[in-house]
């Protein structure tokens, strides 16, 4: 499966958790909508992913691509260390200008 830009690079960087070039993939006022939260803004997101990265140390493998080139849904494989591991997620994006502007999992 081939993943469209910047998705690809957004889950390279999500994989080798880099938080600093995950974060950039994301607009200025971009919203992430993950466990009944929202994080608006990229300082919440920052706190998110490193929140994220430090409890449940995931790992994604995105597994199909649906949706339009705006708004695509990436069913994803996550792992980590968390009750249920592996559980299958679905990742709706906004995309805006190649960034994201809004993520929401499921």
């Amino acid at each position: 499966m081939r993943l469209p830009e910047p998705l690809a690079a957004y889950f390279a960087a999500a994989n080798a958790r880099d938080v600093g070039k995950t974060v950039g993939f994301f607009t200025a006022d971009a919203v992430v909508k993950d466990e009944a939260r929202e994080h608006r803004g990229t300082e919440a997101i920052r706190g998110w992913i490193e929140d994220t990265n430090g409890k449940y140390r995931p790992s994604f493998e995105p597994k199909q691509v649906t949706g339009s080139a705006d708004r695509p849904q990436v069913e994803t494989v996550v792992s980590g260390d968390f009750a249920g591991s592996p559980v299958r997620l679905r990742y709706s994006f906004q995309l805006e200008h190649e960034k994201i502007a809004r993520l929401e999992i499921a």
